[in-house]
């Protein structure tokens, strides 16, 4: 059974010329101990999958799904107190954006020490719980690269840099031992070598706790040695999803080629001032989504079929929505 499963996710919303489809008919799974990434440039609608999935999301939006599961329990038909408590204690997310996620009127160590659940506390007195929560806090302020936990908790997130206040969102994400992580993008504004710290760190809680992980980001260099499956987004449409190493070595889709093409190459013989690979035009406003197939204005293979949405086809466990794949013999 899969721990996350999302099957033909649809998301509306209300804008001044009617509604729009931000999401259309997102399919994602996720299965117990594995490390997953979501890709696609930004604009996409990654964020949005996020915030669907954890329930942040205005009311006055619509959601539709054949199917939206955490470990078999329907999420949507969830009440608003069930939501909350899942996304407390079995499901962590780290936001694009730490500092705007935070708590401006209170300091981090508040917040750090409110995130501890109660269940991490029940063999321990009451009179015993502050210390014990402060211990938690600290221990995982250091595995983040927090060495100075004091100056840190004392702070407010407007006094931190925003690659600190990224740390400090990521201890507590990981303060409730979750089993799933949602990282949006969570290395974004970091130095190189914080980067690959991050990374290393969430590599091992994955294997060492088996910690499944929904890596969201447009960075493929970031994720490519530590997902082992990935889904494409484009637009708000999934494209393709497959093993990481399908994927690399024969993308179907065009958008996947073209965001595997986009990425820095170090090879030796490469001229120089060599231009990236990049696909024309950019991507459609909400306001003027092309029908069909989304990628088809920028698509390098469109044909009069592609006014008409694709519908998703599989091999083995690889899957692709393309009226022309690439890889592909002719029939």
């Amino acid at each position: 059974m899969l721990l996350l499963d999302i099957k033909n996710l649809t998301l509306e919303i209300d804008s001044t010329n009617g509604w729009v489809k931000a999401l259309d008919k997102v399919n994602i799974g996720l299965k117990r101990g594995q490390i997953s990434a979501l890709v696609g440039e930004s604009g996409s609608g990654k964020s949005l999958i996020v915030r669907t999935i954890v329930g942040a999301i205005p009311d006055r939006w619509r959601i539709t799904a054949d199917r939206m599961t955490w470990k078999g329990k329907d999420l949507l038909s969830m009440s608003e107190r069930e939501r909350r408590q899942i996304t407390r204690d079995e499901m962590s997310v780290i936001f694009q954006k730490a500092t705007n996620a935070f708590d401006p009127t209170a300091t981090l160590g508040d917040q750090l020490l409110e995130s501890v659940p109660d269940h991490l506390l029940d063999k321990t007195s009451f009179w015993q719980r502050k210390q014990k929560r402060e211990e938690i806090v600290i221990k995982h302020l250091h595995k983040v690269g927090i060495k100075d936990h004091q100056q840190c908790m004392r702070a407010y997130a407007h006094q931190v840099a925003d690659d600190v206040c990224q740390k400090v969102m990521l201890a507590s994400a990981l303060v409730s031992k979750p089993e799933l992580l949602i990282a949006d993008d969570p290395t974004m504004g970091m130095e190189i070598t914080n980067k690959v710290q991050i990374l290393r760190l969430l590599t091992k809680l994955n294997q060492i706790q088996n910690l499944s992980i929904l890596f969201v980001s447009h960075d493929l260099m970031a994720i490519g040695n530590m997902a082992t499956d990935m889904t494409v987004l484009y637009c708000g449409q999934t494209v393709e999803s497959g093993s990481m190493e399908q994927l690399r070595s024969t993308p179907l889709h065009p958008y996947t080629q073209a965001l595997l093409h986009s990425a820095p190459s170090f090879r030796q013989d490469l001229p120089p001032k060599a231009p990236l690979s990049s696909l024309p035009g950019t991507i459609p406003t909400l306001q003027h989504l092309p029908i069909g197939c989304r990628l088809g204005p920028r698509c390098p293979r469109a044909q009069k079929e592609c006014v008409k949405f694709p519908l998703p086809k599989r091999i083995h466990e690889h899957s692709y929505s393309c009226h022309f794949p690439l890889n592909r013999k002719e029939k």
